[in-house]
């Protein structure tokens, strides 16, 4: 193993020589510098294990000095060297997330297990992480290729989910690339899998098949919903399970866990789609046949999603479940959340809520328009951080703590998730053609058959046909489809981007959760 870098700062180091030769000789790398402001600089520029910090230097202190650290690099360990143990000083180090304190004079042996406890804590966390997922490794490959069915579908991506968690905090870049091989081969098997069996899940009678977008509000919304409790349905646009899971320990303070369960968002898997399906309970071939006022196909002019309360009412009165206190609310920016936050008292007086919050969208299609988003969301773990942040300090979470101590049910759901595009592959279309990048429709489509999953008849995914003779191809796994004119620009500039519409575990299995306030 490499030597650990140690940072130890001290206004009277010259007096520590003879430690810091102890912990040379215990093979330790050890700089010294005299004070804060070098400190800070130092790790600005170079990689650090521990920073051992004596807490009264002249100039900064050394918990300003802990702070700036932390703002740098949240996961240095810092230990803090103090002359006194004075209550308040303990509660603001251990407040500012100290792995440890040690009082002055101090022993090199007291310094060398501190440590030791902190750098072997970091690689037995890891190691254990990477033995697991070693171990599970196997029985994740032999699952993938026993040809699971749609329920051993859901199991593997949570499981997937789990450990590219896990691995993301072991640290371990060599597994995270054995891993990302893995759910590469996991994509390519379920994109095969939903190939052979989506046509038959739309169109057969009697088979075995999943919740889907049409069948969720029968399934897993009104078999609970009940006179005098209320439930809120809060759908989350575009939340991939993943960054549920990111979110989860958030609603964990103030809610308790019944049921963590998945589904599958319908083809396209665009809000567009998805989402219409679930508040009519019908496929869309159907919502365009029932309400064709308000089905508006890729191509003609008006919001695609702007009759969601119309639909729900009607699809509560064909379940007849029309007796219900019901209401709608939909949050697409800033002020819509903060009335929401205003009136959610209010909504404790219906059976069913049910709130469509639009921010996780906004930000994935922000995520190819601003390049500033571009550096923000730039993979999945820094897309799961924003996710996490953004829903700490969020009007709906502000919303649900106000009322998390009445007696009511959430079912929080999404219409669909979203995959990281890496691999470009040609399309050629008319001037019909749909712009969206992991789907698309139109007459004369081009395509390399190997590349998509194509319905040359809407009909067999249950889709409407915008024009005679209009088909409809599916991107699979991590490809994002590109005309051949002015392509280079467009492959540069969509590239790793996070895109939805197609096939991928990401994009389909997608959570649906049952909370109760505890």
């Amino acid at each position: 193993m490499s030597m650990a870098k140690i940072l130890w700062v001290d206004d009277e180091i010259e007096s520590l020589q003879s430690q810091k030769i102890f912990l040379e000789n215990k093979g330790y790398d050890v700089q010294t510098l005299t004070n804060g402001f070098d400190a800070i600089d130092y790790i600005k520029e170079n990689i650090v294990d521990v920073v051992l910090i004596d807490e009264s230097m002249p100039g900064i202190t050394g918990l300003e000095t802990l702070a700036k650290i932390k703002e740098i690099n949240a996961q240095i360990p810092v230990v803090l060297i103090t002359k006194n143990e004075t209550e308040n000083l303990m509660n603001e180090a251990i407040g500012s997330q100290i792995s440890d304190y040690l009082i002055k004079p101090v022993n090199p042996n007291q310094v060398w297990l501190s440590l030791k406890k902190i750098i072997d804590n970091r690689r037995l966390v890891a190691e254990k992480t990477t033995t697991a997922y070693q171990q599970q490794f196997r029985n994740l490959f032999m699952a993938l290729n026993s040809n699971p069915d749609h329920n051993e579908w859901m199991g593997i991506y949570k499981e997937l989910v789990h450990w590219e968690l896990s691995l993301q905090r072991s640290d371990s870049p060599e597994m995270l690339e054995v891993f990302q091989t893995q759910k590469n081969e996991a994509n390519t098997e379920f994109f095969k899998f939903i190939s052979r069996n989506y046509s038959s899940w739309i169109n057969e009678k009697g088979i075995k098949k999943p919740v889907m977008s049409h069948t969720l509000m029968r399934e897993k919304v009104f078999p609970h919903v009940e006179k005098g409790t209320t439930t809120f349905f809060i759908l989350i646009d575009n939340l991939r399970f993943d960054q549920w899971r990111t979110i989860m320990p958030i609603f964990l303070e103030s809610f308790r866990l019944v049921e963590e369960d998945s589904f599958y968002s319908i083809l396209p898997t665009a809000t567009h789609y998805a989402r219409n399906a679930i508040f009519t309970g019908m496929l869309p071939i159907d919502i365009e046949k029932k309400f064709p006022e308000q089905w508006r196909n890729d191509d003609e002019e008006g919001g695609k999603n702007t009759f969601e309360n119309e639909f729900l009412k009607a699809h509560l009165k064909a379940t007849g479940n029309d007796d219900l206190r019901v209401s709608y609310t939909k949050v697409v920016n800033n002020q819509a959340g903060l009335d929401l936050v205003n009136n959610v008292h209010n909504l404790l007086n219906n059976d069913l809520n049910v709130i469509v919050y639009n921010f996780v969208d906004m930000l994935s299609h922000a995520r190819t328009e601003m390049e500033v988003l571009k550096e923000l969301a730039g993979d999945e773990i820094s897309y799961r951080s924003i996710t996490a942040s953004w829903f700490e300090h969020s009007p709906l979470h502000q919303a649900l703590k106000r009322i998390a101590e009445k007696n009511i049910k959430i079912i929080l759901a999404t219409d669909h998730g979203s995959v990281r595009v890496k691999n470009p592959v040609k399309v050629i279309g008319d001037k019909q053609t749909t712009a969206n990048l992991r789907y698309k429709h139109g007459r004369n489509l081009n395509y390399e058959p190997k590349d998509v999953l194509a319905f040359r008849d809407p009909k067999e995914g249950g889709l409407p046909s915008p024009t005679v003779n209009s088909s409809y191809i599916f991107a699979r796994e991590d490809t994002f489809l590109c005309y051949p004119n002015n392509y280079n620009h467009y492959v540069n500039y969509y590239k790793n981007t996070f895109q939805h519409g197609g096939i991928s575990l990401e994009e389909m299995i997608v959570p649906v959760v049952h909370m109760v306030s505890k």
